[in-house]
């Protein structure tokens, strides 16, 4: 297990109990869908859009119709040259012409939600009218005709006539059973007057295509009413995404702003802040050693070792909340020099080594001989191992085992790891303990607490070295820390250059 670490010295931790609300949002969401499809009031909701794309149909197969009647015309015609039929055309020219104009008007005219019915009504009015004149084409009859052809011919029309009217007309509702009505009655009473079997078949094929196109119309408004309150639902979902991001954005850029303005105001205090610390120590110190004489109560002695103890926790706090305030404001500098950490490694161990001692902890060393410098800052490196080593000391149990291995990465950077037998840290403990002033459990319930700020110091401190801070753990196995520093900061020697022999200096000829 292990935890990579951004730029960034706080970590968010996800709140994984809001499940329940995305739940919540769920069945809302689901009842909304249901709602705009289902209801009376969700389906007025896209009237109006399903007007105006049943007008754009219209227009955009305004001369499929003209074709259409076109040709009937002609094979009528050569059936049957004593028909009707050029009145008819005429008049199927004016009711289409009629019909287009209708939906003309409809597209230019800014439909008001109370005007939605009304111009429904107008539409189905004039897809009524289309119908009657399919009506007259109906009561053709061919008397000079020999055999069924001129049956077969009625019939072939009505049909292609019924499904170019349901494609173009499925947006509006009812518009294919209203429209080829007067067709229905007008065969319907030929087949009842005449009796003859073609008439009855052709009025009863005729129906039945009427009623599977009016479904599969139906079925095409259904569908796209569906997709429309899928829009309209995302639509929506959108515009409250963009307000919660806009609202979020500008709640994160407050809190940014605040977060700036403290962390430059610590970093301004801080002699303001280490000055009376620092005479509060020296004055202590002095009083606890008697300098300047015995104290007449030994009890005052004991007071002024206190105090002095007290000042000297309360200086470390004061100094890494002032470093980490620093390096948040971007105010901490880097004084950069080629170093060793090996060497640097030694010196912090030696620093440890007594309190090490103290509780019977051994600390071994692994480290891989001829390694170059680095280019690091002394003062923030030896602060980030001594950070480290401090805290595998304090939550190493008596008689245990602290071990530091310094070495080569498999990109060409160096390391320092530093592992320990310890208690270990949860999981799930983890993004707690790399944020700012957080602490585990195990460091809450143990002696010795810190400030929960020598991580969080750790990781912006190789970040600003373009390093990366890993943490491994297991619960009851112990914690292993691990500094990288990228090959970008290690130093290689660059051989010497070989001498060469001297290029003989060429003789100038003048002519």
């Amino acid at each position: 297990m292990s935890s990579g670490v951004s730029t960034s010295t706080d970590k968010n931790i996800v709140d994984r109990s809001r499940g329940h609300r995305n739940k919540a949002v769920s069945k809302a969401v689901r009842a909304t869908r249901e709602r705009l499809q289902s209801s009376s009031q969700g389906n007025q909701v896209f009237d109006r859009d399903m007007i105006a794309m049943h007008v754009n149909a219209v227009l955009q197969s305004a001369s499929v119709m003209p074709i259409f009647i076109v040709v009937v015309t002609a094979i009528g015609v050569y059936l049957n040259p004593n028909a009707n039929l050029f009145a008819w055309a005429l008049l199927m020219f004016s009711v289409h012409a009629i019909n287009v104009l209708l939906a003309r008007r409809a597209s230019r005219a800014d439909i008001a939600s109370t005007e939605v019915q009304k111009w429904r009504r107008r539409l189905l009015a004039a897809q009524v009218i289309v119908g009657a004149g399919w009506a007259l084409f109906a009561l053709q009859n061919c008397n000079a005709c020999s055999g069924d052809s001129y049956y077969f011919y009625k019939g072939a029309v009505l049909l292609f006539a019924i499904s170019i009217t349901a494609m173009s007309s499925f947006m509006l509702r009812l518009g294919v059973l209203f429209g080829f009505l007067p067709m229905i009655l007008a065969l319907l009473a030929t087949a009842i007057l005449s009796r003859n079997v073609l008439d009855i078949g052709m009025t009863a094929i005729c129906a039945t295509a009427v009623v599977f196109f009016h479904y599969i119309a139906d079925r095409l408004y259904r569908s796209n009413l569906t997709l429309m309150s899928y829009q309209s639902e995302k639509d929506d979902l959108i515009a409250e995404l963009e307000v919660a991001k806009s609202m979020s954005d500008e709640a994160r850029r407050r809190a940014e702003e605040a977060n700036l303005a403290k962390s430059r105001f610590l970093a301004s205090m801080s002699h303001e802040l280490r000055t009376p610390l620092n005479a509060i120590l020296g004055f202590s110190e002095v009083m606890s050693s008697e300098v300047l004489g015995p104290l007449a109560n030994p009890t005052y002695k004991e007071y002024a070792g206190d105090i002095h103890r007290s000042g000297q926790h309360l200086l470390n706090l004061i100094n890494e909340i002032l470093d980490l305030s620093r390096i948040e404001a971007g105010r901490y500098d880097l004084a950069e020099e080629s170093l060793s950490l090996l060497e640097i490694a030694e010196d912090c161990i030696g620093m440890v080594q007594l309190r090490a001692s103290a509780k019977n902890i051994s600390i071994g060393q692994q480290f891989e001989p001829h390694l170059p410098q680095v280019w690091v800052d002394e003062k923030s490196m030896r602060q980030v191992l001594l950070n480290l080593l401090s805290n595998a000391v304090k939550f190493t149990p008596q008689g245990g085992e602290v071990t530091v291995k310094v070495g080569w990465t498999a990109g060409g950077g160096q390391y320092v790891a530093i592992k320990d037998n310890g208690p270990g840290i949860p999981e799930e403990e983890i993004p707690v303990v790399l944020s700012a002033f957080g602490q585990g459990s195990i460091a809450i319930k143990s002696a010795e607490q810190g400030t929960g700020l020598g991580l969080p110091i750790v990781q912006a401190i190789l970040a600003k070295h373009d390093g990366q801070f890993i943490l491994r753990s297991k619960l009851r196995e112990g914690t292993e820390a691990i500094a990288i520093l990228p090959a970008t900061r290690v130093l290689q020697s660059v051989p010497a250059v070989a001498d060469a022999q001297t290029v003989a200096r060429r003789r100038k000829s003048f002519a």
